[in-house]
């Protein structure tokens, strides 16, 4: 039976690229120069700093920039967090790599499917939404389906089984 796997998965090396691009442009910008502004990368979360909520705006436009150039999505960088001080007058920001679809969205996708009435199952596995039909015609129109239900992540397909 045809099937595919939907997924949201980042390039973690072209992330952590354009990290080191972004550090390396702040370390040689003259309007940074003396302040405390950098980025850093732990794990999935990257964290930047700067002595006021611009100079964070203008390392978060670097960084989507370098993102771009290096071909991620930057929907996958969720920039909800809030700034913090933290002390003096620095402030910091904690950025995360979206990675794996979470229950809402996979539910969401999976209710979509199925008020679709597309001859198509989907299955919550995980962090992924496997959807299997017995026609390739059927799993195209659910991709389709799916882009549509989740534009504000970069889902992406994997695993197409004929």
């Amino acid at each position: 039976m045809p099937s595919f796997d939907t997924v949201i998965e980042p390039n973690l090396v072209e992330v952590r690229n354009a990290v080191d691009q972004c550090a390396k442009e702040i370390g040689t910008r003259f309007d940074f120069k003396g302040t405390s502004a950098a980025i850093e990368l732990a794990d999935k979360a990257i964290t930047l700093y700067g002595d006021s909520e611009f100079q964070i705006g203008q390392v978060t436009d670097i960084l989507l920039a370098k993102l771009t150039k290096r071909g991620v999505d930057i929907r996958f960088v969720d920039r909800s967090a809030k700034i913090e001080k933290i002390g003096g007058d620095k402030v910091r920001q904690v950025l995360t790599v979206k990675n794996g679809i979470d229950g809402d969205t996979a539910k969401k996708i999976q209710a979509a499917i199925k008020q679709s009435k597309i001859k198509v199952q989907a299955a919550i596995q995980g962090d992924t939404v496997r959807v299997s039909g017995a026609k390739r015609d059927d799993l195209q129109l659910a991709m389709q389906l799916i882009r549509k239900t989740v534009p504000d992540a970069p889902v992406s397909f994997t695993n197409l089984r004929d």
